[in-house]
């Protein structure tokens, strides 16, 4: 019998984990029925069963219900990221595999483990068999990239352990290990126990203190940004104390007589401002849509009745509901009180309108296409153009971009009405209207629907049926973050103006290759055919030219005591054809003791490489100490090591002499 508390309203913590385990009479929720079939999965995978203590129980445990955690957010649409609930979920997600990993598990154990929380538990929740495909997906790009980032922090961590040894120290610096997790992703667990099976210790309070230092320079590097920000807040707030809301007329009206209630000049308000200012407007009524849900803000005119004209160049929210119009006094002087026309840069609007419709139906259609985890995370609305962010665990295929633009077009030739309406929050989630994750939304929110495949919460300006987008081109699909994705396409005059730039760009390449625009790539592959062909047959003449003379150069080699030397200046040979050149020489002279010495101009350096041959190499003779000095005389330095080195210098004049001086060096090389 269960009776009433102690102490009421005191929460026990008993949830149905818990609840579970005492109505099954185990000791761990890991043993109950929700879990059980993953821990024997991560049995299997470890080859030994679940101990009932020590360390390896907690790395049982936290791989098993990880597991179910990392299920149940993917199901729920959360995909890895480095903020937000992302960043939640890749933390458990490395933090599964690196108890894996401890458990001796080499192999995959995020795909196995979430694949038996989905058999377990979706004949309950019943999301995850719908999301199962998406869940293995994900899961399995997370583990293969955060497995590279492992294999290359092991081996940075290794090369410093070593370092660490050979300078006799036993602590790993806190640098080492404060590269390894803000640069490359390597825990700092990790690194701490690879330095202590090394029979290292880690400095944790220096990687405290960089840690730390990142901190203050991120709240600095913020605090600076928003200083701006603040002032400008505070004269906003100080203005909304006793102004109205502007009331906006631009969803049916492109113009509107309007009153200036407010006047912010060089950051204060003010009564008024003269011409050539730069201010910000606060009006009664405006037909100027204020940036908002990634469309960018109005821009027009306003022209009071005592003629001044003023140039709106944006529109934006200076508080929550609280317009305010950025302009430029053309002519006159502005004053508070003045009224006029207020008037909105009707073709700039439209294109706004074409590509604010158009983010809607490519919403629609990539969900279509690669599931509805693809959700919107962010778009910029242009005249013309958009982009557009979503959330996706991998690169979007070239046919999978084609279908996407064919269903776009599709959508706008089909011509689908465009309607907007209102509701409350219950009726608009009932309805089925997306709310786009971090958008604020008031008690009463706009619908916007186009056809019967798009419904989105938007406050933004539409056109009035799709095919007045006119066209949609996608230009690019690209990562723009860990699982966050970016499609960048036209939509309108710009999809037209960016089709008549391909256009002649194909005419153009048509003329140079004498054929009509449709046999263009068939010519053009002919061309870079026949291009390949003189290009390898180029290759093969040089380098049998290469070869005759090193056979030149190798015969005209003069001895000395000790062996033989080449030294030439040769011409029009760059740096590598220079090296092939001594290694080739000096190749025809392996037999002997010898150092080939060969120098040359080019691009304004002089350039210099000294080969030498194995026997010489032998006896611990290195080609850069040929050069070590006749680099200095070209005002540079040597690279390379064993038989063969150059170097180069901006002292072309000095290139003779270097030659001089790189012989003498071999000479007495070649007399030890």
């Amino acid at each position: 019998m269960l009776g009433d508390l102690a102490q009421q309203s005191i929460d026990t913590g008993l949830g149905l984990d818990r609840l579970a385990a005492i109505l099954q009479g185990v000791e761990n929720v890991c043993t109950t029925d929700l879990l059980l079939p993953t821990l024997k999965t991560v049995q299997e995978l470890a080859g030994r069963e679940y101990p009932g203590t020590g360390e390896e129980k907690v790395s049982f445990q936290v791989v098993t219900e990880h597991a179910r955690s990392v299920a149940f957010l993917i199901a729920d649409g959360v995909l890895p990221a480095k903020d937000g609930r992302g960043y939640i979920l890749r933390r458990l997600m490395r933090r599964a595999i690196r108890h894996a990993r401890l458990l001796g598990i080499d192999q995959d154990v995020l795909a196995p483990t979430t694949s038996s929380v989905i058999t377990n538990l979706s004949d309950v929740w019943t999301e995850l068999t719908d999301q199962a495909a998406l869940i293995e997906q994900v899961v399995t790009a997370e583990e293969e990239s955060f497995t590279r980032t492992l294999a290359q922090g092991t081996r940075l961590l290794d090369a410093a352990i070593t370092r660490t040894r050979e300078s006799r120290s036993t602590a790993l610096p806190g640098e080492t290990a404060f590269e390894l997790a803000d640069t490359f992703g390597f825990p700092l667990e990790l690194t701490v126990e690879a330095a202590h099976d090394a029979g290292l210790t880690v400095d944790e309070n220096r990687f405290a203190t960089l840690l730390d230092e990142q901190k203050k320079r991120a709240t600095a590097d913020g605090k600076a940004k928003t200083t701006e920000t603040l002032r400008k807040q505070d004269t906003y707030r100080e203005l909304s104390t006793h102004l109205p809301r502007t009331d906006f007329l631009g969803y049916d009206h492109l113009a509107a007589e309007a009153t200036v209630l407010g006047l912010i000049f060089d950051g204060a308000v003010t009564t008024s401002a003269p011409e050539g200012a730069d201010v910000e407007l606060v009006l009664d009524r405006s037909p100027f849509y204020a940036e908002a849900g990634g469309q960018i803000g109005d821009t027009g005119t306003l022209c009071t009745t005592d003629g001044t004209l003023l140039r709106i160049t944006d529109t934006r929210y200076g508080l929550e509901g609280f317009r305010v119009h950025s302009a430029r006094v053309i002519e006159g002087a502005i004053r508070t009180g003045a009224s006029g026309e207020a008037t909105v840069d009707a073709d700039r609007r439209k294109g706004l309108m074409r590509s604010h419709s158009a983010t809607h139906i490519l919403h629609a259609v990539v969900r279509a296409t690669l599931g509805d985890h693809a959700r919107q995370q962010g778009s910029l609305v242009e005249p013309d153009r958009l982009r557009f962010d979503f959330a996706h665990f991998s690169a979007v295929t070239p046919e999978q971009l084609a279908e996407i633009e064919a269903a776009v077009n599709g959508h706008v030739l089909d011509d689908p009405a465009v309607r907007a309406w209102y509701a409350d929050r219950v009726e608009a989630e009932a309805a089925g209207a997306i709310a786009l994750f971090g958008e604020k939304y008031g008690d009463t929110v706009r619908i916007v629907d186009i056809g019967d495949f798009s419904r989105e919460r938007c406050g933004g300006t539409h056109v009035g049926h799709g095919s007045q987008v006119v066209a949609f081109r996608l230009l690019s699909e690209s990562s723009v973050g860990s699982n966050l994705r970016r499609i960048e396409a036209f939509t309108g005059h710009g999809s037209l103006r960016h089709h008549d730039n391909e256009r002649r760009l194909l005419e153009e390449v048509s003329t140079l290759l004498g054929t009509r625009p449709k046999d263009a790539p068939e010519a053009l592959h002919k061309r870079l055919d026949a291009l390949a062909t003189t290009q390898r047959e180029l290759v093969r003449l040089r380098e049998a030219e290469i070869r005759t003379q090193a056979g030149q150069f190798a015969s005209g080699s003069r001895q000395v005591p000790g062996g033989r030397i080449v030294s030439q200046r040769v011409a029009g040979l760059g740096a590598d054809d220079l090296r092939v050149l001594a290694a080739g020489t000096a190749d025809r002279l392996r037999n002997d003791r010898a150092v080939v010495v060969l120098g040359t101009e080019h691009d304004g350096k002089a350039l210099l490489v000294a080969a030498i041959t194995p026997s010489l190499l032998s006896d611990g003779v290195e080609a850069s100490q040929i050069l070590a000095a006749a680099a200095r005389a070209v005002g540079g330095g040597t690279g390379g090591k064993g038989p063969v080195a150059n170097a180069g210098g901006r002292r072309v004049e000095a290139l003779d002499e270097a030659l001089s001086i790189a012989v003498q060096e071999a000479t007495r090389a070649l007399n030890q």
